[in-house]
Parts: structure tokens; sequence; C-alpha cells
């Protein structure tokens, strides 16, 4: 049976062409702002998470260039996303990571050494996803997006008046996975929140080359949800933005892709030259509109942060830091064996032949 114009319902307001914030480059408030901008104590708590977000991101960038870790993707300036995104989530939420959203799993209270496994190529994802409702980090672009989707619905189902935060990058938009999951959260108004960090690159293929529309936030409008643009590096407005749409989410009023435009200041991954396709005058203007001086310039302003608290935040990332350093110094105690288990119920035979293979090369070393 066809479906009548008036059953779709009115389409959502188009997203602003320029990005929506609260806080300039210079951190002071916006005029005409279209959200209210968070209390005090939420801003504090914000800078907080990035203040230890970025020396995290910092320290296992370090473990990388030694040797400890097997890769490592940095999210340094990206910070005002991974952290507004994670502390508008309730408790009962859930978040969906990529590779690149390691600050934002530490300021949603896992370890950071548990953060890291992935990137250490050990076999499993590190942290209990149940225990923190934080799904494993996924390397694939996009795939998590239907796992939300699919996850976030079913919960609704079973009476739970839960959301799921997907993250992605501006590169995962283009990826089929991302727009079946567009398509389903619309359709089935699964409670979700798409929150794109469009950070400028996807690796080495600029945004300009990947879309035709005035902003990612635009896509939105062919799947019949709504679309937000906001200043990525503005952490006052991601907080405000992704908590105003998770509880939308909840309340029943469909999913939200929001566009966080914002820049990664670092290489795609610590094996990446990005010398060969972006010059340092981009990165320049960029560092300019740091997330944490902008957040930190608002709250000294208005009286709500003295040196001696921003030296406290500093010393807990310290803190943070000296612990993930002392628990990678010791040896790593995975047993080789372990490549070849919890893959399969029953090991099919040509991996067990390359389990006894491994074991007696192991066994003649």
């Amino acid at each position: 049976m066809k479906r009548s114009d008036d059953a779709r319902g009115s389409a959502p307001p188009l997203p602003s062409v320029e990005p929506v914030g609260l806080v300039d480059p210079t951190g002071r408030r916006t005029e005409g702002a279209a959200y209210d901008t968070p209390e005090p104590g939420a801003l504090l708590a914000l800078l907080r998470g990035m203040v230890i977000g970025r020396r995290f991101d910092r320290q296992a960038s370090a473990l990388a260039r030694q040797g400890r870790l097997a890769v490592y993707p940095s999210s340094r300036g990206q910070e005002a996303c991974q952290v507004g995104g994670a502390l508008a989530l309730a408790d009962r939420d859930w978040l969906f990571p990529t590779y690149r959203d390691c600050v934002s799993l530490v300021a949603r209270g896992v370890d950071p050494v548990e953060v890291l496994t992935l990137l250490r190529g050990d076999w499993h994802s590190g942290y209990d996803p149940r225990r923190h409702r934080c799904a494993p980090q996924c390397t694939p672009l996009a795939t998590s997006a239907p796992h939300a989707v699919g996850l976030a619905w079913a919960a609704r189902r079973a009476g739970e008046d839960a959301a799921a935060l997907v993250m992605m990058g501006d590169g995962a938009t283009s990826e089929g996975d991302a727009h079946e999951a567009f398509n389903f959260a619309a359709v089935w108004k699964a409670p979700v929140v798409f929150l794109v960090q469009n950070n400028q690159w996807a690796i080495s293929v600029p945004v300009d080359k990947q879309s035709a529309a005035p902003t990612l936030a635009h896509k939105a409008v062919g799947y019949g949800m709504a679309g937000v643009h906001i200043d990525g590096n503005d952490a006052a407005a991601v907080y405000a933005a992704v908590s105003q749409a998770l509880e939308a989410a909840r309340d029943g009023g469909g999913p939200t892709l929001i566009e966080a435009r914002t820049y990664r200041l670092d290489p795609h991954t610590n094996s990446d030259d990005p010398g060969r396709y972006r010059d340092d005058a981009e990165r320049a203007r960029w560092e300019e509109r740091d997330p944490l001086a902008r957040l930190e310039a608002l709250l000294r302003a208005e009286g709500a942060l003295d040196d001696a608290a921003m030296d406290g935040f500093e010393k807990e990332a310290e803190i943070t830091a000296a612990a993930v350093r002392e628990r990678y110094s010791g040896d790593d105690e995975t047993a080789p064996e372990d490549l070849f288990a919890h893959v399969y119920h029953s090991i099919p035979a040509q991996l067990e032949r390359q389990r006894r293979d491994l074991l007696a090369e192991i066994g003649e070393g």
C-alpha cells in the first residue's frame, strides 16, 4: 500500500551551513546561541576530562613510538568531541566508539590500560562492554553503526529507557554501513545519535573529495531525521547538542545526525606522514582553535576556574599517564597460543596445524 505524505510527517529543519557554537575561539560566549550553555560544574568536568584525555593521548603516542603499542591513532585536537560526547551520556546509555575514540572511553570511565589493549595487538577488546556499556572499538569504518541501531531498537522493545551514541569520522559517512544505519534508525525512530567528528581528512582524502553536500549534517535530510552542524572544538556546544539529541532519542523523537567540525592535529596514525597531503599553515590555523584553551579561557573569565583547580586537573592527568607507563613497563605475558583461542568453537584443522607449528618453532628457539 502506498504511504501518504501525511503519514511520513513533516521534514526536519535544515542544518546550518556554518557550525553552531556556544563559545568562540577566544573563550567568550557567542550571541544568540542555539543551545543553553551547560552549568559551570559541567564545564569544569569537560575541562578536566579534556586535560586528562590529552595527556593520556600523548602518553599513548609515546608508547607507540617505543614499540609498546602496535599502532595508535591520536585524537589530539578532537578532545571536545571525545569528552563532550562521552559526558553527555547517561549511565544507562551505550557508547559505540571507533579506533580513534580512546579518549572518549577514558572519559566514560574505562581503565586507560584496558582501552589500549586492542591497539597493543591482544586478542580481546580489553574491557567488559556490558559493565561499561561501551561496545568494543572497531577499526573498519562505520561497521558499529548498524550494531548500535540494532541494540538501541532492541533496548526500546525491551522497555529500557536507553539511547546509543555512535562515534564516527567524516570518512565513515561514505561507507554503506553508515547509510544503512541512518536509514534503519530513521524508519524505526531508534534512540540513536550519530556523532560525526569531521576532522577534515579521511587519512589523505579531504572532506570535499568525499561529499558534495553543503555539510555532512545535510545527509540526515534524505533519511528524514534531524541534522545538526556544530563547532566540534567547542566542548560546551558538543555537550549541549549531544545531550539534547540523546534526550530527544530517549523520548521517542528518533535519531539525530550531528556533524562536529574539528581537526586532527596529529597524523592519521603513528605510521602516517601528513606532510605528504596537508600543509603546516592549515594545521597552525586549527591549533589557534584549541578546544582546551577555549574552555579554560571561558571558565577563567567567568571566575569558575583558578590556578589551583587547573593545577589539580594537570596533576591528575600526570598520575593517569604515569600509571599507564608503569603498567606497560613489564614484560608481555601473552601466551602465543592465545592467537588461536576464542575464535572458533572447534578449531579448524588448518589452524590447528598452524598452532602446532608455532609451538614447535618456539620450542626449537
